[in-house]
Protein backbone atom coordinates (compact mmCIF):
# COMPACT_ATOMS: atom_id res chain seq x y z
CA UNK A 1 0.00 0.00 0.00
CA UNK A 2 1.34 3.44 -0.87
CA UNK A 3 0.48 6.88 0.35
CA UNK A 4 -0.90 9.70 -1.77
CA UNK A 5 2.64 10.65 -2.74
CA UNK A 6 3.43 7.13 -3.89
CA UNK A 7 5.88 6.35 -1.09
CA UNK A 8 5.29 3.26 1.05
CA UNK A 9 3.75 4.24 4.37
CA UNK A 10 6.58 2.67 6.41
CA UNK A 11 7.50 -0.89 7.35
CA UNK A 12 5.77 -2.03 10.49
CA UNK A 13 2.68 -1.10 12.43
CA UNK A 14 2.09 -1.72 16.14
CA UNK A 15 -0.76 -1.46 18.59
CA UNK A 16 0.97 -2.70 21.70
CA UNK A 17 1.06 -2.83 25.45
CA UNK A 18 -0.52 -4.13 28.57
CA UNK A 19 -1.56 -1.89 31.41
CA UNK A 20 -3.23 -1.47 34.76
CA UNK A 21 -4.43 1.99 35.68
CA UNK A 22 -2.94 3.78 38.60
CA UNK A 23 -2.79 7.37 39.72
CA UNK A 24 -2.72 10.40 37.58
CA UNK A 25 0.81 11.67 37.26
CA UNK A 26 2.00 15.05 38.03
CA UNK A 27 4.42 17.83 36.82
CA UNK A 28 6.95 21.34 38.97
CA UNK A 29 8.32 24.72 39.50
CA UNK A 30 6.52 28.04 39.20
CA UNK A 31 6.30 29.28 35.64
CA UNK A 32 7.41 32.65 34.43
CA UNK A 33 7.49 34.17 30.96
CA UNK A 34 10.72 33.38 29.17
CA UNK A 35 12.39 34.09 25.87
CA UNK A 36 14.02 31.46 23.72
CA UNK A 37 17.24 29.97 25.08
CA UNK A 38 20.02 28.08 23.26
CA UNK A 39 18.48 24.88 21.84
CA UNK A 40 15.80 24.17 24.42
CA UNK A 41 13.27 26.97 24.51
CA UNK A 42 10.45 28.59 22.61
CA UNK A 43 9.85 31.32 20.09
CA UNK A 44 6.94 33.07 18.41
CA UNK A 45 6.65 32.92 14.61
CA UNK A 46 3.60 35.21 14.59
CA UNK A 47 1.00 32.49 14.21
CA UNK A 48 2.39 29.79 16.49
CA UNK A 49 4.42 29.20 19.58
CA UNK A 50 7.41 27.14 18.46
CA UNK A 51 8.82 24.79 21.10
CA UNK A 52 12.25 23.20 20.71
CA UNK A 53 12.75 20.35 23.18
CA UNK A 54 16.51 20.53 22.82
CA UNK A 55 16.53 16.94 21.60
CA UNK A 56 15.28 15.99 18.12
CA UNK A 57 11.73 17.35 18.38
CA UNK A 58 10.30 20.77 17.52
CA UNK A 59 6.53 21.36 17.65
CA UNK A 60 4.24 24.31 17.06
CA UNK A 61 0.98 25.28 18.75
CA UNK A 62 -1.41 27.74 17.12
CA UNK A 63 -1.76 30.99 19.04
CA UNK A 64 -5.32 31.26 17.70
CA UNK A 65 -6.96 27.96 18.62
CA UNK A 66 -4.43 25.74 20.41
CA UNK A 67 -4.09 23.23 17.57
CA UNK A 68 -0.82 21.35 17.20
CA UNK A 69 0.19 22.63 13.77
CA UNK A 70 3.63 21.08 13.36
CA UNK A 71 5.50 18.05 14.73
CA UNK A 72 9.02 17.87 13.33
CA UNK A 73 11.26 15.02 14.44
CA UNK A 74 14.82 14.81 13.16
CA UNK A 75 13.94 17.29 10.43
CA UNK A 76 10.84 15.45 9.13
CA UNK A 77 7.34 16.89 9.48
CA UNK A 78 4.90 14.28 10.79
CA UNK A 79 1.88 16.47 11.55
CA UNK A 80 -1.13 16.73 9.31
CA UNK A 81 -3.22 15.04 6.70
CA UNK A 82 -6.00 16.41 4.57
CA UNK A 83 -5.11 19.94 5.68
CA UNK A 84 -6.06 19.15 9.27
CA UNK A 85 -4.14 19.85 12.46
CA UNK A 86 -3.89 17.72 15.58
CA UNK A 87 -6.30 18.93 18.24
CA UNK A 88 -8.96 18.37 20.86
CA UNK A 89 -12.09 17.00 19.19
CA UNK A 90 -12.18 18.52 15.67
CA UNK A 91 -10.61 21.78 16.84
CA UNK A 92 -11.68 24.12 19.59
CA UNK A 93 -12.03 27.39 17.72
CA UNK A 94 -10.74 30.76 18.87
CA UNK A 95 -9.02 30.30 22.23
CA UNK A 96 -6.73 32.10 24.63
CA UNK A 97 -3.28 30.56 24.20
CA UNK A 98 -0.30 31.41 26.43
CA UNK A 99 3.18 30.02 26.94
CA UNK A 100 5.59 30.02 29.87
CA UNK A 101 8.93 28.47 30.71
CA UNK A 102 10.45 27.51 34.03
CA UNK A 103 13.88 25.96 33.91
CA UNK A 104 13.65 22.70 31.97
CA UNK A 105 9.87 22.83 31.44
CA UNK A 106 7.76 24.73 28.89
CA UNK A 107 3.98 24.82 29.22
CA UNK A 108 1.51 26.00 26.59
CA UNK A 109 -1.95 26.67 28.04
CA UNK A 110 -5.14 26.79 25.96
CA UNK A 111 -8.41 28.16 27.34
CA UNK A 112 -11.66 27.69 25.43
CA UNK A 113 -14.67 28.56 27.55
CA UNK A 114 -14.65 26.25 30.55
CA UNK A 115 -12.24 23.85 28.84
CA UNK A 116 -8.51 24.00 29.58
CA UNK A 117 -5.92 22.15 27.51
CA UNK A 118 -2.15 21.96 27.98
CA UNK A 119 1.02 20.97 26.12
CA UNK A 120 4.29 20.54 28.02
CA UNK A 121 7.86 19.90 26.91
CA UNK A 122 10.87 18.84 28.92
CA UNK A 123 14.44 19.70 27.99
CA UNK A 124 16.15 16.83 26.18
CA UNK A 125 12.99 14.73 25.69
CA UNK A 126 11.29 13.82 22.43
CA UNK A 127 7.88 13.87 24.11
CA UNK A 128 4.89 16.20 24.18
CA UNK A 129 2.89 15.88 27.41
CA UNK A 130 -0.81 16.76 27.16
CA UNK A 131 -3.65 17.34 29.63
CA UNK A 132 -7.29 18.18 28.94
CA UNK A 133 -9.70 19.46 31.58
CA UNK A 134 -13.29 19.36 30.46
CA UNK A 135 -15.14 20.94 33.34
CA UNK A 136 -18.72 20.48 32.13
CA UNK A 137 -20.92 19.73 29.12
CA UNK A 138 -20.71 23.22 27.64
CA UNK A 139 -17.86 22.16 25.34
CA UNK A 140 -17.89 19.08 23.14
CA UNK A 141 -14.53 17.44 23.76
CA UNK A 142 -14.33 13.68 23.64
CA UNK A 143 -10.89 13.03 22.17
CA UNK A 144 -7.49 14.29 21.20
CA UNK A 145 -6.41 13.17 17.75
CA UNK A 146 -2.86 13.24 16.42
CA UNK A 147 -3.10 13.53 12.65
CA UNK A 148 -0.13 12.02 10.82
CA UNK A 149 0.87 12.67 7.22
CA UNK A 150 0.52 9.95 4.61
CA UNK A 151 3.67 8.34 3.26
CA UNK A 152 5.59 8.13 6.52
CA UNK A 153 4.41 4.85 8.01
CA UNK A 154 3.25 1.62 6.48
CA UNK A 155 -0.44 1.63 5.68
CA UNK A 156 -1.10 -2.09 5.74
CA UNK A 157 -4.87 -1.52 5.70
CA UNK A 158 -5.35 -2.60 9.31
CA UNK A 159 -8.72 -3.37 10.83
CA UNK A 160 -9.13 0.34 11.58
CA UNK A 161 -8.54 1.33 7.95
CA UNK A 162 -11.10 3.92 6.83
CA UNK A 163 -10.70 4.15 3.10
CA UNK A 164 -12.19 0.91 1.78
CA UNK A 165 -14.27 1.37 -1.37
CA UNK A 166 -17.73 0.33 -0.13
CA UNK A 167 -19.61 1.86 2.80
CA UNK A 168 -21.84 -0.71 4.48
CA UNK A 169 -22.99 1.02 7.66
CA UNK A 170 -23.43 4.58 8.96
CA UNK A 171 -20.64 6.07 6.84
CA UNK A 172 -18.03 4.61 9.20
CA UNK A 173 -17.93 0.88 8.42
CA UNK A 174 -16.42 -0.16 5.11
CA UNK A 175 -15.91 -3.25 3.01
CA UNK A 176 -12.92 -4.06 0.83
CA UNK A 177 -13.23 -5.82 -2.50
CA UNK A 178 -12.20 -9.10 -0.87
CA UNK A 179 -15.12 -8.94 1.56
CA UNK A 180 -13.13 -7.98 4.64
CA UNK A 181 -14.51 -5.10 6.67
CA UNK A 182 -12.75 -2.09 8.17
CA UNK A 183 -13.71 0.70 10.58
CA UNK A 184 -12.10 3.18 12.93
CA UNK A 185 -14.14 1.42 15.65
CA UNK A 186 -12.27 -1.87 15.29
CA UNK A 187 -9.59 -1.59 17.96
CA UNK A 188 -9.56 -5.19 19.29
CA UNK A 189 -8.13 -4.00 22.60
CA UNK A 190 -9.75 -3.10 25.89
CA UNK A 191 -8.40 -0.07 27.74
CA UNK A 192 -6.58 -2.29 30.23
CA UNK A 193 -4.83 -4.18 27.40
CA UNK A 194 -2.60 -1.42 26.06
CA UNK A 195 -0.31 1.36 27.20
CA UNK A 196 0.26 3.01 23.84
CA UNK A 197 -0.69 2.96 20.17
CA UNK A 198 1.22 4.07 17.13
CA UNK A 199 3.51 3.18 14.27
CA UNK A 200 7.16 2.50 13.55
CA UNK A 201 9.33 2.27 10.46
CA UNK A 202 12.03 0.51 12.40
CA UNK A 203 14.07 3.70 12.65
CA UNK A 204 11.34 6.15 13.72
CA UNK A 205 8.41 5.49 16.02
CA UNK A 206 5.45 7.79 16.62
CA UNK A 207 3.25 6.86 19.56
CA UNK A 208 0.47 8.11 21.78
CA UNK A 209 0.92 6.85 25.33
CA UNK A 210 -2.44 6.74 27.04
CA UNK A 211 -3.32 8.38 30.33
CA UNK A 212 -4.73 6.39 33.24
CA UNK A 213 -8.29 7.23 32.08
CA UNK A 214 -9.36 8.14 35.60
CA UNK A 215 -11.82 10.70 34.23
CA UNK A 216 -12.91 8.59 31.27
CA UNK A 217 -15.85 6.16 31.45
CA UNK A 218 -16.60 2.53 30.77
CA UNK A 219 -14.16 0.75 33.06
CA UNK A 220 -11.18 -1.49 32.32
CA UNK A 221 -12.89 -3.58 29.65
CA UNK A 222 -14.12 -0.73 27.50
CA UNK A 223 -13.18 -0.67 23.82
CA UNK A 224 -12.76 2.63 22.05
CA UNK A 225 -11.07 4.29 19.10
CA UNK A 226 -7.31 3.84 19.11
CA UNK A 227 -6.08 4.69 15.65
CA UNK A 228 -7.10 4.71 12.03
CA UNK A 229 -5.35 4.81 8.70
CA UNK A 230 -6.54 5.81 5.27
CA UNK A 231 -4.99 6.71 1.95
CA UNK A 232 -4.74 10.30 3.22
CA UNK A 233 -2.83 9.60 6.41
CA UNK A 234 -3.48 8.33 9.90
CA UNK A 235 -4.86 9.29 13.26
CA UNK A 236 -3.86 8.30 16.79
CA UNK A 237 -6.43 8.85 19.54
CA UNK A 238 -6.58 9.55 23.21
CA UNK A 239 -10.27 9.15 23.98
CA UNK A 240 -11.52 11.43 26.73
CA UNK A 241 -15.09 10.16 26.50
CA UNK A 242 -16.64 7.85 23.93
CA UNK A 243 -20.39 7.37 23.69
CA UNK A 244 -20.52 4.21 21.54
CA UNK A 245 -21.90 1.34 23.68
CA UNK A 246 -21.06 3.36 26.79
CA UNK A 247 -22.26 2.04 30.14
CA UNK A 248 -21.51 5.09 32.27
CA UNK A 249 -22.22 8.79 32.35
CA UNK A 250 -19.48 11.15 31.28
CA UNK A 251 -17.02 12.16 33.97
CA UNK A 252 -15.59 15.66 34.04
CA UNK A 253 -12.21 16.92 35.15
CA UNK A 254 -8.55 16.74 34.22
CA UNK A 255 -7.35 13.88 32.05
CA UNK A 256 -3.67 13.27 31.55
CA UNK A 257 -0.93 13.34 31.02
CA UNK A 258 -1.16 11.48 27.76
CA UNK A 259 1.94 11.72 25.66
CA UNK A 260 3.00 12.05 22.03
CA UNK A 261 6.31 10.18 22.04
CA UNK A 262 8.85 10.07 19.20
CA UNK A 263 11.51 7.33 19.29
CA UNK A 264 14.29 5.86 17.21
CA UNK A 265 11.90 3.11 16.16
CA UNK A 266 11.46 1.29 19.41
CA UNK A 267 8.52 1.31 21.77
CA UNK A 268 8.08 4.32 24.04
CA UNK A 269 9.80 4.09 27.41
CA UNK A 270 7.84 2.15 29.99
CA UNK A 271 8.58 5.01 32.41
CA UNK A 272 5.88 6.96 30.54
CA UNK A 273 3.13 4.40 31.11
CA UNK A 274 0.11 5.08 33.28
CA UNK A 275 0.82 3.55 36.65
CA UNK A 276 4.57 4.06 36.43
CA UNK A 277 4.77 7.67 35.25
CA UNK A 278 5.64 10.18 37.95
CA UNK A 279 5.68 13.82 36.88
CA UNK A 280 6.52 15.72 40.04
CA UNK A 281 7.98 18.37 37.76
CA UNK A 282 4.38 19.36 36.95
CA UNK A 283 3.19 19.79 40.51
CA UNK A 284 3.50 23.57 40.47
CA UNK A 285 2.65 24.35 36.86
CA UNK A 286 -0.82 25.58 37.77
CA UNK A 287 -2.66 23.04 35.60
CA UNK A 288 -6.39 23.32 36.25
CA UNK A 289 -7.74 20.33 38.17
CA UNK A 290 -4.30 18.89 38.78
CA UNK A 291 -3.77 16.70 41.87
CA UNK A 292 -0.22 15.71 42.77
CA UNK A 293 0.84 12.31 44.06
CA UNK A 294 0.75 13.59 47.64
CA UNK A 295 -2.95 14.33 47.25
CA UNK A 296 -3.77 10.76 46.29
CA UNK A 297 -4.09 7.44 48.08
CA UNK A 298 -3.77 3.72 47.45
CA UNK A 299 -5.95 0.64 47.90
CA UNK A 300 -4.28 -2.72 48.56
CA UNK A 301 -5.91 -6.10 49.06
CA UNK A 302 -4.11 -9.00 50.72
CA UNK A 303 -5.98 -11.53 48.58
CA UNK A 304 -9.20 -12.83 47.04
CA UNK A 305 -10.61 -16.22 48.00
CA UNK A 306 -13.22 -18.23 46.11
CA UNK A 307 -11.61 -17.57 42.74
CA UNK A 308 -11.68 -19.88 39.74
CA UNK A 309 -7.96 -19.99 38.97
CA UNK A 310 -8.65 -20.67 35.29
CA UNK A 311 -9.62 -16.99 34.96
CA UNK A 312 -7.91 -13.65 35.40
CA UNK A 313 -9.45 -11.41 38.04
CA UNK A 314 -9.57 -7.61 37.96
CA UNK A 315 -10.46 -5.22 40.76
CA UNK A 316 -12.16 -1.99 39.78
CA UNK A 317 -12.88 1.20 41.69
CA UNK A 318 -15.51 3.63 40.45
CA UNK A 319 -17.63 6.55 41.53
CA UNK A 320 -19.15 9.47 39.66
CA UNK A 321 -15.83 11.37 39.71
CA UNK A 322 -13.19 8.77 38.82
CA UNK A 323 -12.38 5.18 37.89
CA UNK A 324 -9.37 2.91 38.46
CA UNK A 325 -8.51 -0.76 38.20
CA UNK A 326 -5.77 -3.28 38.88
CA UNK A 327 -5.09 -6.93 38.16
CA UNK A 328 -5.31 -9.47 40.95
CA UNK A 329 -2.27 -11.71 41.34
CA UNK A 330 -3.00 -15.17 39.97
CA UNK A 331 -1.49 -17.01 42.93
CA UNK A 332 -3.52 -15.44 45.72
CA UNK A 333 -5.56 -12.49 44.43
CA UNK A 334 -3.33 -9.78 45.93
CA UNK A 335 -3.84 -6.37 44.27
CA UNK A 336 -2.70 -2.78 44.58
CA UNK A 337 -4.26 0.31 42.99
CA UNK A 338 -2.26 3.50 43.50
CA UNK A 339 -2.74 7.17 42.63
CA UNK A 340 -6.43 7.22 43.58
CA UNK A 341 -8.21 10.49 44.21
CA UNK A 342 -9.70 10.74 47.72
CA UNK A 343 -13.30 9.58 47.97
CA UNK A 344 -15.59 6.62 48.49
CA UNK A 345 -15.69 4.09 45.67
CA UNK A 346 -17.63 1.02 44.70
CA UNK A 347 -15.13 -1.84 44.61
CA UNK A 348 -15.93 -4.58 42.12
CA UNK A 349 -14.14 -7.88 41.63
CA UNK A 350 -14.43 -9.27 38.11
CA UNK A 351 -13.94 -12.88 37.05
CA UNK A 352 -12.96 -12.27 33.46
CA UNK A 353 -15.43 -9.45 32.86
CA UNK A 354 -18.20 -10.72 35.11
CA UNK A 355 -18.78 -8.94 38.41
CA UNK A 356 -18.68 -11.54 41.19
CA UNK A 357 -18.25 -9.29 44.23
CA UNK A 358 -19.03 -5.68 45.11
CA UNK A 359 -18.18 -3.62 48.14
CA UNK A 360 -17.21 -0.13 49.19
CA UNK A 361 -13.85 1.43 50.00
CA UNK A 362 -12.83 4.89 51.14
CA UNK A 363 -9.55 6.40 49.97
CA UNK A 364 -7.70 9.20 51.73
CA UNK A 365 -4.81 11.30 50.50
CA UNK A 366 -1.36 10.13 51.45
CA UNK A 367 -2.48 6.82 52.93
CA UNK A 368 -2.97 3.20 51.90
CA UNK A 369 -6.32 1.57 52.60
CA UNK A 370 -5.54 -2.10 53.24
CA UNK A 371 -8.31 -4.63 52.77
CA UNK A 372 -8.46 -8.06 54.32
CA UNK A 373 -9.01 -11.08 52.10
CA UNK A 374 -12.10 -10.58 49.93
CA UNK A 375 -14.24 -13.72 49.88
CA UNK A 376 -16.28 -14.30 46.73
CA UNK A 377 -19.53 -15.98 47.73
CA UNK A 378 -20.10 -19.21 45.84
CA UNK A 379 -23.55 -18.00 44.78
CA UNK A 380 -22.04 -14.92 43.14
CA UNK A 381 -20.36 -17.00 40.45
CA UNK A 382 -23.05 -18.60 38.29
CA UNK A 383 -20.57 -21.27 37.16
CA UNK A 384 -20.82 -22.83 40.62
CA UNK A 385 -24.46 -23.82 40.14
CA UNK A 386 -24.99 -27.49 39.29
CA UNK A 387 -26.18 -27.81 35.70
CA UNK A 388 -27.55 -30.61 33.54
CA UNK A 389 -25.74 -28.96 30.64
CA UNK A 390 -23.95 -25.71 30.06
CA UNK A 391 -22.85 -23.96 26.88
CA UNK A 392 -19.73 -21.88 27.56
CA UNK A 393 -18.66 -20.86 31.04
CA UNK A 394 -19.75 -17.71 32.81
CA UNK A 395 -17.09 -15.01 32.53
CA UNK A 396 -19.00 -11.96 31.30
CA UNK A 397 -17.83 -12.29 27.69
CA UNK A 398 -18.89 -14.22 24.57
CA UNK A 399 -15.35 -15.61 24.25
CA UNK A 400 -15.38 -19.19 22.97
CA UNK A 401 -18.58 -18.82 20.98
CA UNK A 402 -18.53 -18.85 17.20
CA UNK A 403 -17.07 -15.63 15.70
CA UNK A 404 -16.47 -14.09 19.14
CA UNK A 405 -12.83 -13.15 18.64
CA UNK A 406 -13.42 -11.78 15.14
CA UNK A 407 -16.22 -9.49 16.27
CA UNK A 408 -13.85 -7.19 18.18
CA UNK A 409 -12.27 -6.12 14.89
CA UNK A 410 -14.76 -6.86 12.10
CA UNK A 411 -18.35 -6.35 11.04
CA UNK A 412 -20.68 -9.36 11.35
CA UNK A 413 -21.01 -9.41 7.54
CA UNK A 414 -17.25 -9.90 7.14
CA UNK A 415 -16.25 -12.70 4.78
CA UNK A 416 -14.11 -14.20 7.55
CA UNK A 417 -17.14 -14.82 9.78
CA UNK A 418 -18.54 -18.33 9.97
CA UNK A 419 -22.24 -18.74 9.26
CA UNK A 420 -24.39 -17.10 11.89
CA UNK A 421 -26.98 -19.85 11.60
CA UNK A 422 -26.76 -23.53 12.50
CA UNK A 423 -28.11 -25.52 15.41
CA UNK A 424 -26.34 -27.00 18.43
CA UNK A 425 -26.38 -30.50 19.94
CA UNK A 426 -25.51 -30.96 23.60
CA UNK A 427 -22.96 -33.74 23.94
CA UNK A 428 -21.45 -33.16 20.52
CA UNK A 429 -18.31 -31.61 21.95
CA UNK A 430 -18.81 -28.52 19.79
CA UNK A 431 -21.61 -26.89 21.76
CA UNK A 432 -19.74 -23.69 22.43
CA UNK A 433 -17.79 -23.29 19.20
CA UNK A 434 -20.94 -23.97 17.15
CA UNK A 435 -23.13 -21.50 19.01
CA UNK A 436 -22.97 -17.95 17.58
CA UNK A 437 -21.70 -15.23 19.91
CA UNK A 438 -24.47 -12.86 18.79
CA UNK A 439 -28.14 -13.38 18.04
CA UNK A 440 -30.24 -10.99 15.92
CA UNK A 441 -33.97 -10.88 15.30
CA UNK A 442 -33.46 -10.63 11.53
CA UNK A 443 -30.43 -12.92 11.14
CA UNK A 444 -30.43 -16.04 13.32
CA UNK A 445 -33.34 -15.79 15.73
CA UNK A 446 -34.81 -19.20 16.51
CA UNK A 447 -31.52 -21.09 16.81
CA UNK A 448 -32.17 -24.60 18.19
CA UNK A 449 -30.36 -26.41 20.99
CA UNK A 450 -30.95 -30.20 21.05
CA UNK A 451 -30.49 -32.13 24.29
CA UNK A 452 -31.61 -35.32 26.04
CA UNK A 453 -32.83 -35.75 29.61
CA UNK A 454 -32.95 -38.75 31.89
CA UNK A 455 -36.32 -39.90 33.17
CA UNK A 456 -35.66 -38.27 36.53
CA UNK A 457 -34.63 -34.99 34.92
CA UNK A 458 -37.67 -34.99 32.65
CA UNK A 459 -39.95 -35.48 35.62
CA UNK A 460 -38.93 -32.22 37.25
CA UNK A 461 -39.15 -28.50 36.55
CA UNK A 462 -35.86 -26.77 35.80
CA UNK A 463 -34.46 -23.28 35.56
CA UNK A 464 -32.95 -22.22 32.25
CA UNK A 465 -30.45 -19.34 32.35
CA UNK A 466 -29.20 -17.19 29.48
CA UNK A 467 -26.50 -14.65 30.23
CA UNK A 468 -25.96 -11.67 27.95
CA UNK A 469 -23.23 -9.01 27.87
CA UNK A 470 -25.02 -6.28 25.92
CA UNK A 471 -28.01 -5.77 23.68
CA UNK A 472 -28.85 -3.61 20.70
CA UNK A 473 -32.33 -2.11 20.27
CA UNK A 474 -33.63 -3.90 23.38
CA UNK A 475 -33.01 -7.35 21.94
CA UNK A 476 -33.58 -10.04 24.58
CA UNK A 477 -34.12 -13.81 24.44
CA UNK A 478 -37.51 -15.49 24.46
CA UNK A 479 -37.50 -19.29 24.51
CA UNK A 480 -39.71 -22.10 23.25
CA UNK A 481 -39.31 -25.66 24.56
CA UNK A 482 -40.39 -28.58 22.37
CA UNK A 483 -42.74 -26.27 20.48
CA UNK A 484 -45.23 -26.59 23.31
CA UNK A 485 -44.06 -24.24 26.06
CA UNK A 486 -43.24 -20.60 25.39
CA UNK A 487 -41.73 -18.23 27.91
CA UNK A 488 -42.98 -14.75 28.50
CA UNK A 489 -41.06 -11.95 26.81
CA UNK A 490 -38.68 -10.70 29.50
CA UNK A 491 -38.31 -7.03 30.25
CA UNK A 492 -35.25 -5.46 28.66
CA UNK A 493 -32.42 -4.69 31.06
CA UNK A 494 -30.65 -1.35 31.00
CA UNK A 495 -28.18 -1.31 28.11
CA UNK A 496 -26.43 1.36 26.02
CA UNK A 497 -28.69 2.82 23.35
CA UNK A 498 -26.09 3.06 20.58
CA UNK A 499 -24.66 0.56 18.15
CA UNK A 500 -22.60 -2.20 19.73
CA UNK A 501 -22.49 -5.56 17.97
CA UNK A 502 -21.48 -4.03 14.64
CA UNK A 503 -18.78 -1.69 15.95
CA UNK A 504 -16.55 -4.18 17.72
CA UNK A 505 -18.08 -4.09 21.19
CA UNK A 506 -19.92 -6.67 23.26
CA UNK A 507 -19.26 -4.78 26.52
CA UNK A 508 -22.54 -3.50 27.86
CA UNK A 509 -24.21 -4.47 31.14
CA UNK A 510 -24.11 -8.16 31.97
CA UNK A 511 -27.55 -9.58 32.70
CA UNK A 512 -28.91 -13.05 33.40
CA UNK A 513 -32.35 -14.05 32.14
CA UNK A 514 -33.98 -16.93 33.99
CA UNK A 515 -36.87 -19.07 32.78
CA UNK A 516 -38.79 -21.51 34.98
CA UNK A 517 -39.61 -24.41 32.67
CA UNK A 518 -42.29 -26.77 34.03
CA UNK A 519 -41.88 -30.55 33.97
CA UNK A 520 -44.76 -30.77 31.50
CA UNK A 521 -42.61 -29.11 28.85
CA UNK A 522 -40.07 -31.98 28.67
CA UNK A 523 -40.26 -35.08 26.50
CA UNK A 524 -40.76 -38.28 28.47
CA UNK A 525 -38.98 -40.38 25.84
CA UNK A 526 -35.40 -40.38 27.11
CA UNK A 527 -34.07 -41.44 23.69
CA UNK A 528 -35.53 -38.36 22.01
CA UNK A 529 -33.97 -34.92 21.79
CA UNK A 530 -35.69 -32.04 23.50
CA UNK A 531 -35.51 -28.78 21.59
CA UNK A 532 -34.84 -25.34 22.95
CA UNK A 533 -35.47 -22.53 20.46
CA UNK A 534 -34.02 -19.16 21.33
CA UNK A 535 -35.63 -16.15 19.69
CA UNK A 536 -34.76 -12.47 19.88
CA UNK A 537 -37.71 -10.39 21.01
CA UNK A 538 -37.94 -6.64 20.47
CA UNK A 539 -40.06 -4.08 18.72
CA UNK A 540 -37.04 -1.95 17.87
CA UNK A 541 -34.14 -2.06 15.45
CA UNK A 542 -34.21 -2.21 11.66
CA UNK A 543 -33.01 -5.07 9.49
CA UNK A 544 -30.14 -7.52 9.17
CA UNK A 545 -27.27 -6.82 11.58
CA UNK A 546 -28.96 -3.62 12.77
CA UNK A 547 -32.05 -5.52 13.83
CA UNK A 548 -32.46 -6.07 17.56
CA UNK A 549 -29.70 -8.31 18.86
CA UNK A 550 -27.80 -9.49 21.88
CA UNK A 551 -24.39 -10.89 22.83
CA UNK A 552 -24.31 -14.20 24.73
CA UNK A 553 -22.17 -15.02 27.78
CA UNK A 554 -23.40 -18.52 28.70
CA UNK A 555 -26.50 -20.73 28.61
CA UNK A 556 -27.31 -23.52 31.02
CA UNK A 557 -30.10 -25.76 32.30
CA UNK A 558 -29.84 -26.15 36.03
CA UNK A 559 -30.20 -29.51 37.74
Amino acid sequence: MSGMNGRPLGRRTFVLGSAAAAGTAALAGPLAESASAASFGWSDDGSNYVVDTGASLVFKVSKTNGDLTSLVYKGTEYQGYGGKNSHVESGLGTSTVTIAQSGTTILVSVAYGTLKHYYAARSGENNVYLWTNKADSSVSATRYIVRVKAGLFLNDEPDSYTYAPTTIESADVFEKSDGQTRSKHYSKLRVMDYNYVGWTTGSVGLWVVRSNHEKASGGPFYRSLLRHQSADGGGLYEILYYGENQTESERYGLQGPYIIALTDGGAPSSSLFAGTLTTSWADSLGISGYVSASGRGRVAGVGISGRDTAYAYTVGLANSAAQYWGSARSSDGWFSIAGVLPGTYTLTVFKGELAVHTGSVTVMAGTTTTLNTIAIASSNDPSNASAIWRINNWDGTPSGFKNADLMTYAHPSDVRAASWTGNVVIGSGTETSAFPCYLWKDVNSGIIVYFKLTAAQAAAAHTLRIGVTTAYANGRPQVVVNDTWTSAVPSPPTQPNTRSLTVGSYRGNNNTFTYSVPASAWLTDTSAYNTLKIYVASGSGTTSFLSAGTSIDAIDLLA
